[in-house]
C-alpha cells in the first residue's frame, strides 16, 4: 500500500526533527529582549538568524524590514499553482525579560530539554511557534511532491510584539502593497490545554485612558471650604461609582454600540470547553467570579466588553491624617472591545460622559493613549474551516474553539489589509508565557509542524483567492 500524505508529512517530520530542535535551541540562546535598550544589539541579530535560516528553509525572498523600533523579518514563497491564494503568516521573534534570579531553574537563554519539554525564554512565545513553519512547509513539500508551496506564502515576523508593537501598523501600512494577502495566520497563540486542541477565533480590542480632574488650585483645609465646593477626590469617586449599572453592565451611553453578540451556537461550544471555575479563580489569584449579569464567565472574558478602573488616586496617602480637600484627582481606564465596537466612537461615547457626568467647578480632562481594533472570524468562513481541518488531522480528535480575552497586534493586519485573521497555536497555558521557566511541550510543537504541513493544501483548496 502507497504512503498517505499524513504518513509522508509524520515520517519528514520524524527524520528532521532533531535537527529541527537543534536549529531552534540556537534561536533561544539569542536574548531578543526588545523592552531592553541593552540588547538592541540582540534582538537585531535575532532576526538576521530567522532570515539567514528561512532562505536555507527555501524562501526565494528574505528581507530585514527597518522601523524606528526593532527590525522585522518578512519572507515570501510564491507558488507555481495559477490562481493560488496569498497567505501571511504572522509572528514576533522579540522576547520578554529574563533573568535566573527571576526564578528559573536554569539559565533562560540556555535551552534544556527535559521529560518532553523544551526550557528557554521564547519557547512558545513565540520563536517556537514561528519555527515551526519551517519545518511544516517542507513537510508539506515532501507531501505533495510540490517544489513550491500550494500557497502564495508571506511570513511577518516583528520584533517588537513583546515591547507593545509601537511600530507595526506604520510597518504594515508601509509594506501593504508587500503584504496583499487573502488570510492572515497567527502563530502566536495556544490551545485550551494539552488535551483539547483549540483554534481561537478572535481577540478582543483595547483602549485606554487617563482622566485628569482638578479642583481648588491647590490642597485646602476641609473644615474653612469641604461642603461648599467640589471635591475631585469625590468626583473621582462618582465616575468610578457611576460606569457600571446594578448588573454590572458598562452605563456609559453608546458603549454597546455594534456589538455583535454571542449566537446561540457559539455559547453551546464555549460550554463544551472543560472550563473548572475554581481553577481559573486560583490562577487569577481571586476568590470569586463577577461580571456582567447574564454570561458566564468564559463569555465574560471572551466575548463581551468591559470596563476597568486601572488606577485611581487622589490627595493625602501618608500615615495619619491630612484634612484637605485635594486639589487634583485622577483615574486610569481600559475597555476591552469587541467585534463590531468602534473605538474612536468608543473614545468619543467616553469623552462626552466623563463631561455630563461633572459639576461646575470640576475641571477636567481625557487623554486616550490609541487603540486596537478587534478582530473576530465567523465560524463559517473557509480559512477558518481549513485551520480546523488541518488542526483535526494533526491531533486525530475533534478540534474546538476559544477566543483570547487580551488583545494584540492581529487586529491591526485583519485592519490594514481587510482580510480575515485566523489563529494556528500550540502552546498551552502550562507553557508559562512571560513567566520564569517558560517552555513549549515537543510533541505538541511537532503537532504544530504538521497541522502547518497539512494547512497550505487545504486553503488553496478551500479559499478563493481575491
Amino acid at each position: 500500500m502507497s504512503d498517505t500524505p499524513d504518513s509522508v508529512v509524520r515520517a519528514y517530520i520524524d527524520e528532521h526533527r532533531a535537527a529541527f530542535l537543534d536549529d531552534l535551541a540556537d534561536w533561544l540562546r539569542i536574548p531578543s529582549v526588545s523592552a531592553d535598550p541593552a540588547h538592541a544589539a540582540d534582538v537585531r541579530r535575532s532576526a538576521d538568524w530567522l532570515a539567514a535560516k528561512l532562505t536555507e528553509t527555501g524562501f526565494p525572498t528574505v528581507e530585514v524590514w527597518e522601523t524606528d523600533g526593532a527590525p522585522a523579518v518578512f519572507a515570501e514563497w510564491p507558488s507555481l499553482e495559477e490562481n493560488a491564494p496569498t497567505v501571511v503568516v504572522y509572528g514576533h521573534h522579540d522576547v520578554q525579560p529574563a533573568a535566573r534570579e527571576d526564578g528559573w531553574h536554569t539559565d533562560p537563554f540556555e535551552p534544556v530539554v527535559k521529560d518532553g519539554r523544551l526550557y528557554a525564554r521564547g519557547a512558545a512565545d513565540d520563536k517556537g511557534q514561528v519555527f515551526f513553519h519551517t519545518l511544516g512547509v517542507r513537510a508539506h513539500l515532501a507531501a505533495t511532491g510540490r517544489t513550491a508551496p500550494a500557497v502564495n506564502l508571506k511570513l511577518l515576523i516583528e520584533g517588537e510584539e513583546e515591547s507593545g508593537s509601537e511600530h507595526f501598523t506604520e510597518l504594515v501600512r508601509a509594506h501593504a502593497d508587500r503584504l496583499a494577502c487573502d488570510a492572515v495566520i497567527v502563530s502566536d497563540t495556544g490551545m485550551w490545554d494539552e488535551n483539547t486542541p483549540t483554534v481561537c477565533t478572535g481577540m478582543r480590542g483595547l483602549t485606554d485612558c487617563q482622566i485628569d480632574l482638578y479642583g481648588p488650585d491647590q490642597d485646602i483645609h476641609s473644615g474653612s471650604f469641604g461642603g461648599a465646593v467640589p471635591n475631585p477626590a469625590t468626583e473621582a469617586a462618582r465616575l468610578v461609582a457611576a460606569l457600571h449599572d446594578a448588573d454590572r453592565k458598562v452605563a456609559i451611553p453608546g458603549f454597546y454600540d455594534g456589538v455583535q453578540e454571542l449566537t446561540g451556537t457559539e455559547r453551546e461550544l464555549f460550554a463544551e470547553l472543560p472550563f473548572d471555575e475554581k481553577g481559573w479563580l486560583r490562577s487569577a489569584h481571586s476568590h470569586g467570579a463577577l461580571g456582567e449579569a447574564g454570561y458566564t464567565t468564559l463569555e465574560r472574558i471572551w466575548a463581551r466588553p468591559t470596563a476597568e478602573v486601572n488606577g485611581l488616586g487622589s490627595g493625602y496617602q501618608g500615615h495619619g491624617s491630612k484634612t484637605i480637600v485635594p486639589s487634583t484627582a485622577q483615574l486610569k481606564l481600559s475597555f476591552r472591545l469587541v467585534a463590531g465596537q468602534d473605538a474612536d466612537r468608543v473614545q468619543q461615547s467616553v469623552r462626552d460622559w466623563v463631561a455630563g457626568q461633572l459639576p461646575d467647578g470640576i475641571r477636567h480632562e481625557v487623554g486616550f493613549w490609541g487603540a486596537t481594533r478587534p478582530c473576530l472570524t465567523p465560524l463559517d468562513h473557509p480559512a477558518l474551516q481549513s485551520v480546523v481541518r488541518a488542526m483535526g488531522r494533526a491531533f486525530g480528535q475533534k478540534i474546538r474553539f476559544t477566543r483570547e480575552g487580551g488583545s494584540g497586534p492581529a487586529a491591526d493586519l485583519q485592519d490594514v489589509l481587510g482580510v480575515p485573521v485566523l489563529f494556528l497555536g500550540i502552546s498551552v497555558p502550562s507553557d508559562g508565557w512571560h513567566a520564569p521557566n517558560e517552555k513549549v511541550e515537543l510533541d505538541l510543537l511537532m503537532k504544530g509542524v504538521e497541522a502547518a504541513a497539512h494547512l497550505w493544501s487545504d486553503l488553496a483548496e478551500n479559499m478563493p483567492a481575491h
